[in-house]
């Protein structure tokens, strides 16, 4: 399927990645909404819409790799024990 608006012609890959990257944004906004509201049952709305966005995010996220439109490939061990150890190390607390 491809829409067309204006100049521009968008087919489903396109129309994927500007949903997720529209639900990246949404989240950052949310989560900043969050985190500076002074009332309870306002900031416990705002955590719910998050959760439903991030839902989405990842709903979209799925389909799109499932497509073969976002490869991940897994990290190995040696770049997951060297991210652990770069942020243990920053808060020793852990």
């Amino acid at each position: 399927m491809q829409i067309q608006t204006g100049n521009q012609q968008f087919d489903d890959k396109a129309m994927m990645q500007d949903a997720l990257m529209s639900q990246k944004f949404l989240t950052d906004d949310y989560n900043t909404y969050a985190n500076e509201c002074a009332s309870p049952q306002v900031k416990e709305q705002f955590m719910s819409i998050l959760n439903e966005e991030h839902q989405i995010q990842a709903e979209i996220f799925q389909e799109m790799q499932k497509r073969g439109w976002y490869p991940v490939k897994p990290a190995d061990q040696l770049q997951i024990d060297q991210t652990k150890n770069k942020y243990i190390n920053q808060n020793p607390s852990y």
